[in-house]
């Protein structure tokens, strides 16, 4: 606040609660009526090893987390997802699109910790490659309104899937751009993990850093170690000058 650091942002304080406890993500797409609830995945926000570190966007996830049971997923869609949308609804503000729910699950329960309109980056990318049918027919149902009468399916493999972010050095603070990657061609010679590229650009014929986050190495498993496995073989082949990554995506469900 000193250094104005936020601007006129910074200028106030809220005061609000403090939620413990694991963090997940719930996203669901909506055509203001009728809810479709995703796979849910947990995000890891710090920059280091063991939650250590700054905040960031997000530095890997994996879905689904084992801890989740259907019980509690239906608490979450009963008590806070239906009712958000029908309170829109009722306000005569409909939405229409994703619902992020950042969620906490509290010793006294699940509790929202932030919403946002849109897919999140990097929970989204773990569930595309668990997704087998097809996106584009449940989005087009919930733009036009038909997500209750269309007969769009929504079918998940049961394989675990692990996205762990690469970023540029001093991410999230000031980092250096334009930094050639290499290695990329080795994503096309396997067939266990892809990548999803964020912070990067086409220079030449070369590929660039631009962001923070630059890519997100995803994979697929039998079970969680099997896609932290597939993911880190492909990650220790790309490379720039100060690339970093988390070590422990995935490992607070290993280790349960």
């Amino acid at each position: 606040m000193e250094k104005k650091s936020f601007g006129a942002a910074g200028e106030t304080i809220i005061i609000e609660e403090f939620l413990t406890g694991e963090e997940i993500s719930i996203l669901s797409i909506t055509d203001g009526q009728t809810i479709v609830v995703l796979e849910p995945s947990q995000d890891h926000k710090r920059a280091f090893d063991n939650d250590q570190g700054p905040n960031t966007g997000g530095m890997g996830a994996y879905s689904p987390p084992p801890f989740l049971k259907p019980k509690l997923m239906n608490q979450i869609i009963r008590e806070i997802l239906v009712p958000t949308i029908h309170a829109m609804k009722r306000m005569n503000r409909p939405y229409r699109g994703v619902l992020y729910a950042g969620l906490i699950l509290t010793p006294t329960g699940p509790k929202v910790l932030e919403f946002n309109v849109r897919f999140g980056d990097p929970e989204t990318q773990p569930l595309m490659i668990r997704l087998k049918s097809d996106l584009v027919p449940l989005l087009l149902a919930a733009t036009e309104g038909r997500l209750e009468k269309s007969n769009v399916k929504v079918e998940w493999t049961p394989q675990t899937s692990v996205c762990v972010v690469m970023a540029s050095g001093g991410y999230p603070g000031s980092y250096q751009k334009g930094l050639p990657i290499k290695g990329l061609n080795n994503a096309n010679q396997t067939k266990t993990a892809t990548v999803f590229h964020a912070g990067t650009a086409l220079k030449g014929s070369e590929i660039i850093t631009t962001g923070g986050r630059v890519l997100g190495i995803t994979a697929l498993g039998q079970d969680i170690k099997q896609a932290r496995q597939h993911a880190y073989e492909l990650i220790k082949k790309i490379s720039w000058d100060g690339a970093f990554y988390r070590n422990d995506i995935g490992m607070k469900a290993l280790n349960r």
